[in-house]
């Protein structure tokens, strides 16, 4: 029998017209297949394909029209 586990938060959310932010150690994998490994307790993943600094947000969704933000 499986043991019942449960969290006090989700490793991942998503957030709606923003970036989906990662809580703890993961390994991220950019559109080049470079491996990244997440270093902060939570770390912002762009969603949007627009930031400069891919492939962590830097807040660039917030100037794109709604329309053309994550959903």
């Amino acid at each position: 029998m499986s043991e019942a586990r449960s969290f006090d938060h989700p490793d991942v959310v998503l957030c709606p017209g923003g970036p989906m932010l990662l809580r703890g150690d993961h390994l991220v994998e950019d559109a080049d297949g470079v491996t990244h490994r997440t270093e902060r307790p939570v770390s912002a993943i762009c969603r949007c394909h627009k930031s400069a600094s891919k492939p962590w947000c830097d807040g660039t969704h917030k100037l794109l029209p709604h329309k053309q933000r994550p959903i």
